[in-house]
């Protein structure tokens, strides 16, 4: 079995396809918050994305968190990065970019953090992919990893109304007992897995609904965040997100 659920042909039309993807990056992007305290706690001093385009994290990483930051993609368009890096008071060289495949490409350097951000559910063997990353990682480096949480309400909204999208995540690799001994069995320490984020459902194709189903997400969305107003926590039900944090050996 092929284990990409994707091709380059999906993301170039994905990323063309998208509007509103150049805006000013805030402090409080999301995620930025472990991000900040990773960094302090591991006195991190660059990183690389994968998977990342347009490097929304880079920028942020380089911008907010001083890091020397690498983008690696499959697919890269440079004049939206370009664009992108402008909007963020940032200039075309300020972040390094790398257009390869993952999976062939022999990286001459290591770094003090890898990360990734909805990458990992796009490929059938978790633990797989996962070691892709290690590749990349110094000794005792960090690993920061999030997926989307597709077995909660979100999820059924994306089965029920964006089921092509839907259907190009894994979604038994949004697991935290899956995700947690697959990061064991690769060797990796101090391993964290867990629920991210209140709650809150999204679609890719929203343009493309019909008044009647962006009505029905509409509501969906309100009495969620209704309830966890009055119930701030965070859970497979409800959380958008899924986090892993590990530590490669020394």
């Amino acid at each position: 079995m092929d284990n990409n659920l994707t091709d380059r042909s999906f993301w170039k039309s994905f990323w063309e396809s998208r509007k509103g993807l150049i805006f000013k990056i805030k402090p409080n992007y999301v995620f930025g918050d472990i991000l900040g305290k990773l960094i302090a706690q591991k006195g991190i001093k660059n990183a690389i994305e994968l998977g990342g385009f347009p490097g929304y994290y880079s920028i942020y990483l380089k911008k907010y968190q001083h890091l020397k930051t690498t983008l690696l993609d499959y697919f890269i368009h440079p004049e939206l990065i370009n664009q992108l890096l402008a909007a963020n008071d940032l200039q075309s060289g300020d972040i390094d970019i790398i257009e390869t495949d993952l999976f062939t490409y022999q990286p001459a350097d290591k770094y003090d953090m890898v990360l990734s951000f909805g990458l990992i559910e796009h490929f059938h063997d978790t633990q797989f992919i996962i070691n892709e990353h290690l590749k990349f990682l110094k000794p005792g480096g960090t690993l920061f990893i999030t997926l989307p949480n597709f077995k909660s309400v979100n999820g059924w909204v994306q089965k029920n109304f964006d089921k092509e999208n839907y259907d190009k995540h894994n979604i038994s690799s949004m697991d935290l007992n899956l995700l947690g001994s697959s990061c064991q069995a690769l060797g990796l320490k101090d391993i964290e897995t867990y629920y991210h984020g209140k709650f809150t459902v999204w679609l890719e194709n929203k343009s493309e609904q019909t008044s009647v189903a962006k009505g029905i997400v509409k509501a969906i969305w309100v009495v969620g965040k209704a309830f966890t107003k009055l119930v701030p926590i965070e859970s497979k039900a409800l959380s958008p997100y899924i986090v892993v944090k590990a530590v490669a050996p020394l």
